[in-house]
């Protein structure tokens, strides 16, 4: 059993917890993440660490309500438990094997859409605190979609904000603002993002236009979280991969983002079943 000792709400649909768990923050590193489970029976969900403090025992996590079994999660309270936290698991960011004389001089730019400004800040906060050059874009549909923000803007040279309907920072998507940096001059020895499919698909895109290496992080299709279900199953460079044991971080250039992105929808039919139960289509409609 894992003690929530912290829970705030973010957002209408967006949690924040912290988790008295001393075994997985002695171990995790950026990039990694946890299966997390509300009760016994519970369903499994993979969650991206957001972040851990090894000298107190503890591991944050930002979890946004989709479906059943991640509202299950969000409701419960202050001082009660988790059935179990598993992890950590994946591979950490590919910038951990770099020592700190090669990270010194380069430079990254982070792109989160959404909720994915949660798994990009454990990485931003260890670059950051190693002295590297980082800067940091995130977006949403509008401005109480934003989550992170002042945490972000302690751990980064640049932070931008951009919304879709233009209610805070900049109108428009974050591949606008990613072009208009390296248009203007910046430059960047890669790139990071990590959000929706759909958008990622198009960062990368963009990216590649500038011949700016690009990872991308495909949490989002994974299940089991163990290679085990096979439900994470994406194209990588013409291979079959697992997102959850081969990653869950991959050059971006290589990912067949169409075949993921139809991935995703294969249990849209079952969760919407199961949304009906809890009365979460209203909800989720907002």
């Amino acid at each position: 059993m894992y003690k929530i000792l912290v829970k705030k709400q973010l957002t209408p649909l967006i949690y924040y917890m912290e988790i008295d768990a001393p075994r997985v923050a002695a171990s995790a590193k950026p990039g990694q993440f946890l299966i997390v489970k509300s009760s016994e029976k519970g369903e499994r969900i993979p969650l991206t660490i957001c972040d851990y403090d090894s000298s107190k025992g503890v591991i944050s996590i930002v979890i946004q309500i989709v479906g059943a079994s991640s509202y299950k999660i969000c409701m419960l309270k202050e001082g009660e438990y988790l059935d179990n936290v598993l992890g950590p698991l994946g591979k950490p960011s590919d910038f951990m094997d770099f020592t700190d004389e090669q990270l010194k001089n380069r430079r990254y730019i982070f792109i989160a859409g959404g909720v994915g400004s949660a798994p990009i800040y454990p990485q931003v906060k260890y670059l950051y605190n190693k002295g590297v050059y980082v800067d940091v874009i995130i977006g949403a549909r509008n401005k109480d979609l934003l989550v992170m923000e002042d945490q972000m803007r302690n751990v980064c040279n640049n932070l931008y904000v951009c919304t879709d309907d233009g209610s805070k920072g900049e109108k428009g998507l974050v591949t606008n603002l990613l072009e208009r940096l390296i248009e203007n001059g910046e430059k960047y020895d890669s790139g990071v993002a990590i959000g929706p499919m759909v958008m990622m698909k198009f960062v990368t895109l963009s990216a590649k236009k500038y011949n700016l290496p690009l990872v991308v992080s495909l949490n989002t299709l994974m299940v089991d979280g163990t290679g085990m279900c096979g439900a994470c199953r994406v194209s990588v460079a013409g291979k079959m991969k697992f997102a959850c044991v081969d990653g869950p971080e991959f050059n971006a250039y290589d990912v067949d983002f169409d075949e993921a992105m139809r991935r995703q929808r294969i249990y849209n039919d079952f969760e919407d079943v199961e949304n009906k139960k809890l009365g979460l289509d209203t909800l989720l409609k907002r």
